[in-house]
């Protein structure tokens, strides 16, 4: 029985980002010098802040990134991991960081499905054990679950909640025939929890996560929630959208305090070439140490979010990253990312590459 662990919040302090770069082979092919402009202004500006790890494909891609970051300044250090994947959403198959009873991290490796066998995922299913023998990796500890889970189906307070939405985790593509109860109870032992908050509501059209929490709401350092919000009462997620807002009122923490609530505002729809609405949320930020980089769409709303953002994360500076790019793809600026908890990283390394 695995006992003492706990969960830390995303902004606890980080060693590093974890990005998998976009590769010819994945689905980002056909946009492909449009999504490496995000990882590029994604990657520097992670740069200024913390290091940052970067997963390659081949010999060449990393070849390529090295000459390209030779050339930019950067405050702390950069690593390439030589490593085979089928996409970038790093967030779904990237190693879950927990702490146990002395501080020490330890990985949780949860199977990686491609969201319910959607899409193939053999290669990002290996990731994680082929990292943690990367050498400036100083985890000590790797453990290997038969459960699936996806890091952006989950959020944390860091007191003891989870926030979590009943449509992914309780899907019967992720864990056939698993209660809630029994989910709830894994969970808890695993991170560490006093009570997980499971949303009924909420999902955005377009993204095939089957409803990841990282789209709909997230916790922030002073104990309130940031959430996706929807004003528009002829937008088709407006109702669906309102009840999982009176749900959240409804939500205490572990001390059966409420939660003060923060609405990021909505988007104009955005559509594939084909038709298709893509999923926008500004809910999909990252935080990193210091700052808080928020998705923009080229759209009225986005000067909005970064003030939501700004109240909800007082003291970090409110960076936007163009997000377009990513949502042609079903996701955004927290999908393609991981971080890395503080000890994750040998602190002797400077850059080495594997």
């Amino acid at each position: 029985m695995l006992l003492g662990f706990r969960l830390p919040p995303e902004w606890a302090p980080q060693d590093a980002v974890l990005l998998t770069w976009p590769h010819a082979g994945s689905d980002w092919a056909d946009d492909l010098d449009a999504v490496e402009t995000v990882f590029s202004q994604l990657a520097g500006t992670i740069l200024r802040y913390q290091a940052l790890v970067v997963l390659c494909h081949d010999v060449m891609l990393r070849d390529r990134l090295k000459t390209m970051f030779a050339s930019l300044p950067q405050l702390y250090p950069l690593y390439f991991a030589l490593i085979p994947n089928n996409d970038s959403w790093a967030r779904d198959y990237g190693p879950i960081t927990v702490l146990d009873n002395t501080g020490q991290p330890v990985w949780l490796n949860f199977c990686f499905t491609g969201w319910g066998d959607k899409y193939d995922s053999a290669l990002d299913n290996q990731i994680n054990d082929r990292l943690f023998s990367a050498a400036f990796i100083a985890v000590q500890r790797i453990e290997r679950l038969d459960l699936v889970l996806e890091g952006g189906a989950i959020e944390t307070d860091g007191r003891g909640t989870l926030l979590v939405t009943q449509r992914c985790l309780l899907h019967q593509n992720r864990n056939p025939g698993m209660s809630q109860q029994a989910l709830t109870a894994r969970l808890s032992e695993l991170f560490g929890l006093q009570q997980i908050l499971w949303l009924e509501h909420g999902a955005l059209a377009g993204d095939d996560t089957d409803g990841h929490i990282d789209m709909l709401a997230r916790f922030t350092p002073d104990g309130a929630i940031v959430y996706q919000g929807c004003d528009d009462i002829n937008d088709p997620h407006f109702a669906d959208l309102q009840a999982m807002a009176r749900q959240l009122a409804q939500c205490c923490d572990a001390q059966g305090q409420p939660y003060p609530l923060l609405t990021l505002p909505w988007p104009t729809a955005k559509f594939s070439p084909d038709g298709e609405r893509l999923p926008a949320s500004y809910a999909n930020f990252l935080i990193i140490n210091g700052a808080v980089l928020v998705p923009q769409y080229a759209d009225e709303a986005d000067a909005h979010a970064l003030i939501v953002i700004a109240q909800a994360f007082a003291g970090y500076d409110i960076i936007g990253i163009p997000c377009l790019p990513l949502i042609r793809q079903r996701g955004s600026l927290h999908c393609v990312s991981m971080q890395l908890p503080r000890g994750v990283l040998q602190t002797f390394a400077q850059g080495i590459t594997h």
